[in-house]
């Protein structure tokens, strides 16, 4: 722990072990406190405010600048408390419990899923040095397996057949997995207000409504539209210097899941909304006379969520002509 006067100068240089913490604070004046946003971060500053205080968490990236000299606990604190007083620093809003619950269920979706596709990808490789190759896309291998094991001069030795066979349940059962997450997303959806508003929008669904309300809540911590899409990556990366601007591709910063589940979005919707008789049907179709395909996706991707920035922070609900 390192403390600030209101003049800048070092007043306070202590050592405290994990569970002494909070103790130690309970015993302080209410003060402004700056931490890295790191794990179990959230949770520390909820207790914190508890106790009166004025947690404020930072990006790691943001206070690696003011460590000064070589790297110690001590000058990472004192980073830390230079950082946090800065007016220009951006903080992270604290997390709620029920938002870190609703984050919770996507990361563990998301490393279900994961396991799945690293599964198919061996089960393919399995078949493929037996000779047989099957289309491309889950379903198509998910039909056409029954047959392969059931085909006796295919060159599967029985022992291969077994494990296949093996392979195939576990594959089963992630598919269990998915789908109860799947309901159990769609059923908070539901129930929650802002995530009803934001399944009204084309191109989002329960699973990037539950993911956008338990990443940004109600989108406070961004003053505009185009801020919430920089920081999703979906924004182009500049590289301008004497006076010449140039921008290259998206940045793809931030939140990767986030962005990923928007641009599927969008590459869903497309189709449909390139055919509506409505400014942002106009839009797209000029859209994609210029640019390949992939970049109308994307550049829809950050439409749509300068849009959830709209509904989640002004507590409205879609509408089609506003977005146009």
């Amino acid at each position: 722990m390192v403390g600030f006067d209101g003049d800048g100068h070092i007043v306070l240089r202590r050592r405290v072990k994990r569970d002494r913490l909070l103790a130690q604070t309970a015993n302080m004046p209410a003060c402004l406190i700056g931490m890295e946003a790191c794990s179990g971060a959230h949770h520390l500053a909820r207790a914190l405010q508890a106790q009166g205080h004025m947690p404020r968490l930072m990006p790691p990236q943001y206070v690696k600048p003011f460590v000064k000299a070589n790297k110690n606990d001590y000058r990472d604190a004192e980073a830390n408390a230079e950082a946090v007083g800065r007016p220009t620093m951006r903080f992270v809003p604290v997390k709620t419990e029920a938002q870190l619950d609703l984050q919770t269920i996507h990361r563990i979706r998301q490393r279900l899923v994961g396991r799945r596709t690293a599964l198919i990808n061996q089960l393919r490789a399995i078949l493929l040095e037996r000779g047989i190759t099957v289309a491309q896309r889950r379903r198509v291998l998910e039909r056409e397996l029954p047959g392969i094991l059931a085909e006796d001069r295919n060159g599967l030795s029985p022992r291969i057949r077994l494990l296949i066979e093996d392979m195939r349940t576990e594959w089963h059962e992630l598919d269990r997995r998915i789908e109860a997450l799947d309901a159990e997303l769609v059923a908070m959806a539901r129930t929650n207000d802002a995530c009803r508003r934001l399944c009204e929008i084309p191109g989002i669904g329960a699973l990037n409504a539950t993911a956008l309300v338990a990443a940004v809540s109600n989108g406070a911590a961004f003053s505009k539209g185009r801020d919430m899409a920089a920081w999703l990556g979906l924004t182009p990366r500049e590289y301008s210097t004497g006076g010449k601007q140039r921008l290259l591709g998206i940045s793809k910063r931030g939140n990767t899941y986030l962005r990923t589940l928007l641009i599927h979005g969008a590459r869903a919707a497309l189709p449909h909304l390139a055919m509506r008789q409505d400014g942002l049907g106009n839009w797209l179709r000029k859209l994609l006379e210029r640019v390949h395909r992939n970049v109308a996706v994307v550049a829809l991707a950050n439409k749509l969520a300068r849009i959830a920035w709209a509904v989640l922070n002004g507590s409205q609900p879609y509408r089609a002509q506003a977005a146009a």
